[in-house]
């Protein structure tokens, strides 16, 4: 019978009908037929939509570590397998910045069940893929809200890598000096707070007031502040709040959005942005997919409404 054409010369062929089995049989040659379609058809997704990130089976740590050295010291070529999704992060298309959010959710879209309990939405290898981007970015920022529910550690714990500094976004100086984050361990520690709040920190912690209104402060001013104090690449890493204003203040490049395949029904919502009248008005962006084991990442691309932030003074 010889190779059956792609998928994409059926569609040229206007007069080729699909006709439902109600109407009529399908001889045994033809499911075969129909077989074969299907079969290019999921090769071609595979191929095309869907690049496969498997961590744990093709790359190992001392490939990982080779990596992060290539990508920090701006070497090329970039090995491919990691290239295709962290390649965009090394160089900014608007200014020397890059900002680039990342946040887990379920199918629903959901970031927590409705008692606020959130580990692990995501599989292992999506915690992986969140260690993977803190290796590459200078800090890791969050939101006080993330930062007293979770008391995350914001370190590079299960992959090679340096660890980022790190930062908490906590305008009335809610967090306590406890917490992991603020951990003396040689990184460098920053909590950004509103002008005048008073707070008790451990000692080498660096405090950056900034004006607020409403009491939050513009992402634009945050970014600028930390540019000031030589962080070039910047994770936002949540929570969802936090994230959504710096979506809104068009302040990333990029957005990585990875989705467990499980319904919470209820629960903390993800990424909430100012209403629209109509379904046209919405921002369409580039994305690329990639399967992390049974997590979908969706790489957005979000670089041309990103406004013009700045440049660091220094490389990190």
């Amino acid at each position: 019978m010889g190779d059956l054409p792609l998928p994409g010369a059926f569609v040229e062929h206007r007069e080729f009908r699909i006709i439902p089995l109600e109407i009529r049989w399908i001889s045994a040659a033809e499911w075969s037929i129909v077989a074969l379609i299907v079969h290019r058809f999921r090769i071609l997704i595979s191929a095309v939509l869907l690049g496969k990130l498997r961590t744990r089976e093709f790359a190992s740590s001392d490939a990982w570590e080779s990596f992060v050295q290539r990508f920090r010291r701006g070497q090329q070529p970039l090995p491919q397998a990691w290239a295709d999704l962290f390649g965009p992060l090394r160089n900014g298309g608007v200014d020397d910045l890059v900002i680039v959010g990342q946040i887990g959710q379920s199918l629903d879209g959901r970031i927590a069940t409705a008692t606020g309990h959130s580990k692990y939405i995501n599989c292992p290898a999506g915690i992986e893929h969140l260690h993977r981007l803190r290796a590459l970015v200078d800090i890791v920022v969050i939101g006080v809200g993330t930062a007293v529910a979770d008391d995350p550690q914001l370190t590079v714990r299960q992959v090679a890598g340096p660890q980022p500094a790190r930062a908490v976004i906590d305008p009335r100086g809610r967090l306590g000096a406890n917490a992991r984050l603020f951990a003396d361990d040689g990184v460098r520690r920053l909590l950004i707070t509103a002008e005048g709040t008073r707070c008790t920190l451990p000692p080498g912690v660096e405090v950056v007031t900034l004006p607020a209104q409403d009491g939050n402060i513009a992402p634009s001013a945050i970014v600028a502040s930390l540019t000031r104090r030589g962080m070039r690449r910047v994770l936002i890493e949540g929570g969802a709040d936090t994230l959504s204003r710096f979506i809104a203040a068009r302040c990333l490049d990029r957005l990585h959005i990875t989705v467990s395949p499980v319904m919470l029904g209820a629960g903390g919502p993800g990424i909430e942005l100012p209403p629209l009248e109509r379904a046209d008005q919405a921002h369409r962006m580039p994305v690329r997919v990639h399967m992390i084991e049974d997590d979908v990442l969706f790489d957005c691309d979000l670089s041309a409404q990103r406004v013009v932030l700045g440049v660091a003074k220094k490389s990190t």
